[in-house]
């Protein structure tokens, strides 16, 4: 799935990330092509110093993405300023690379153009993009940066919209789209009273929703911010599930030219952030308090 949200969502994850981004550089068009200018024999080598990556340009992370840039992946349409959680996660990973807030370049980016064969103008690209293989044979796609979770929305003026946990949905009418996982989570771990209400398309679930037919839906996280802000705008973000332990999860990864010396030093450094705990620190803060998604048990 495409997984690039268009809703609008509404501090710091601590003292030091806060420092990291709180600024950066401005956007820049996306113009020609470009090329290393690191040594690629040190690149070649496995160093992950800033001096020996071959970024597009020498002692700069070149990061790219679409615009505009929604909530609550950025904030104000401003990717450098540091806010929303795909520009937190930016700064984090380039923080990690040895690069100070100052030496990251924003660039524009449309989606599709991320992961399309060809060269790159950019060193990493975030933009929500889902890790596949059939985006593999154009691109390289880092380590999962961030783990796509299950949502449920509600009607604002509903009783299901009210609920803070698990059991406040069991006697909800609930729907979800046939062979997803969001169906596996109602039937899973919701186990409502009465059967869900199984549709072909999200679009009829859509349907449903604003027309009363159930009390809400399950949908992954980026399409759940898309329906509230751009479709349904009178429906609302009741909080987001935990993804069960052996399921398949959907990730989002950052883009890099095909065979690019710095996917390996870029996907270490979102295995340390997850390992460290930003991730879940930055996710906290930008998706669950922020957007208003908390996680349901």
């Amino acid at each position: 799935m495409r997984s690039r949200s268009a809703a609008i969502a509404a501090a710091s994850v601590a003292s030091a990330l806060a420092a990291l981004v709180a600024s950066g550089c401005a956007p820049q068009e996306t113009t020609g092509s470009a090329s290393g200018t690191s040594s690629s024999a040190a690149a070649k080598a496995g160093s992950c110093a800033p001096d020996a990556l071959a970024t597009k340009a020498k002692g700069k992370l070149t990061v790219g993405t679409d615009t505009p840039a929604y909530a609550p992946w950025f904030q104000d349409d401003d990717p450098a300023n540091g806010k929303g959680y795909e520009s937190a996660v930016a700064y984090a990973v380039a923080q990690k690379l040895g690069f100070a807030k100052g030496d990251v370049v924003w660039q524009k980016v449309a989606f599709n153009n991320a992961f399309a064969p060809g060269e790159k103008t950019f060193d990493i690209d975030i933009n929500q993009v889902s890790i596949n293989e059939d985006r593999r044979k154009a691109v390289d796609l880092s380590s999962g940066y961030y783990d796509v979770r299950q949502t449920i929305i509600a009607l604002k003026n509903s009783k299901a919209a009210k609920a803070t946990s698990l059991a406040d949905l069991k006697g909800a009418k609930l729907g979800a789209q046939v062979g997803t996982t969001s169906l596996d989570v109602i039937n899973d771990l919701i186990k409502p009273d009465q059967q869900p209400a199984v549709f072909q398309k999200n679009d009829l679930a859509k349907a449903a929703l604003k027309n009363g037919q159930v009390d809400a839906i399950v949908v992954d996280l980026p399409t759940a911010f898309y329906i509230t802000g751009a479709e349904v705008t009178e429906a609302k973000v009741v909080g987001q599930f935990e993804t069960p332990a052996g399921a398949a999860k959907e990730q989002f990864g950052l883009v890099l030219d095909k065979d690019s010396a710095l996917t390996s030093c870029v996907s270490k450094a979102v295995d340390a952030l997850r390992a460290d705990g930003t991730l879940a620190a930055i996710e906290k803060q930008w998706l669950s308090d922020a957007a208003g998604a908390p996680v349901l048990k």
